[in-house]
């Protein structure tokens, strides 16, 4: 692109094709969260429409055999292609799970010849698409402005979801006690620990998905109360360094869980598209989040966390949002293996 030329007529010459949309909407579409960057979709296309596909081998079969968390990767997946869509002035019409002959096409996004200019906070997400990353560690002190929770709460309930804020000592500290919980049955699952490695590939790996040693610290930090990380080396020193090494604790952050009223495969896609855009708005206002699945893949711990935690609704993410100057460097597959 010339240096002279507007980067709106750019979206204008890419808007003007069908295949240089697609490929548009599906780059910014593969940097959506995903549970271990298993990156679990593929995507097809025609004239006017856009398809999002749950990729059944990338699926944790030890960890996530109802594929809860591969459907809420793929609404991330989904939500980000909206977005994209929009950032190329076109009104995206979605329909999920739209036959059930094909329990794998999770989505089908359409899009006509209308065009309505995105608004300000529609492009605010997708500047962030790109900018997104994963946090694995505490948070500076400085609390959320209340202004900033509200907004994050508003974000999550427009698509279906409620934003549930632990702010009571009790309630977090039973929350803290389930992630604690998840985590040592994770590691003494030896089915779920190898499953886990399979998708955290040691440093200087050339694969394009799981969790690289980039993205997570080698001494993962201290808070109160502790919401422990997973354990991607496993005690092979892998990891990031320390961006504080005072050893002193840093701030939990604010403490959500993300919940459905119902738990059926639609709300886990609803869940996803809802977590993906609390994370954009958040990102928007320099807040980065930490995420922790592992209580909610242990059925007493989900069940423990739905009936004393959020209210009888089910949880589908549990959250910790806040500020922090650290980065972590994620990896993507290629467009061309995505997009078939």
């Amino acid at each position: 692109m010339s240096v002279h030329q507007d980067p709106d007529d750019d979206l204008a010459a890419v808007a003007s094709k069908p295949a240089e949309i697609s490929r548009f909407v599906v780059e910014a579409a593969m940097h959506a969260p995903s549970v271990l960057n298993t990156q679990p979709w593929w995507f097809s296309s025609a004239e006017g429409q856009i398809s999002v596909h749950a990729d059944l081998d990338r699926r944790l079969d030890v960890a996530d055999p109802p594929g809860r968390e591969m459907m809420i990767s793929c609404g991330a997946a989904l939500f980000t292609a909206r977005v994209a869509l929009r950032n190329l002035s076109f009104v995206p019409k979605v329909s999920v799970l739209p036959d059930p002959d094909l329990p794998n096409l999770v989505a089908r996004i359409g899009y006509g010849p209308q065009q309505v200019a995105p608004a300000d906070y529609e492009r605010d997400l997708y500047a962030e698409i790109p900018r997104r990353r994963t946090h694995r560690g505490g948070f500076d002190p400085a609390p959320l402005p209340d202004s900033v929770i509200s907004l994050l709460r508003s974000e999550a309930a427009k698509e279906g979801a409620t934003l549930a804020v632990m702010t009571d000592e009790a309630s977090l500290g039973a929350l803290a006690g389930a992630v604690q919980a998840g985590e040592y049955a994770l590691r003494l699952d030896a089915g779920r620990s190898r499953e886990q490695a399979k998708w955290a590939p040691p440093p200087g790996s050339r694969r394009r998905s799981g969790v690289p040693a980039s993205a997570y610290p080698a001494n993962p930090d201290q808070t109160e109360p502790s919401f422990p990380g997973r354990d991607y080396p496993h005690g092979q020193g892998w990891g990031s360094p320390a961006a504080d090494a005072s050893g002193v604790p840093r701030s939990v952050g604010l403490v959500c869980i993300l919940t459905t009223k119902t738990d059926r495969q639609e709300d886990w896609i609803y869940a996803g598209q809802a977590l993906q855009r609390v994370l954009l708005a958040a990102g928007s206002h320099g807040v980065a989040a930490a995420l922790h699945t592992q209580p909610l893949e242990v059925a007493e711990l989900r069940s423990f966390i739905a009936a004393f935690l959020s209210d009888g609704q089910y949880p589908q993410m549990v959250m910790r949002l806040g500020s922090t100057e650290e980065t972590a460097v994620s990896v993507r597959r290629s467009l061309d293996e995505v997009l078939l």
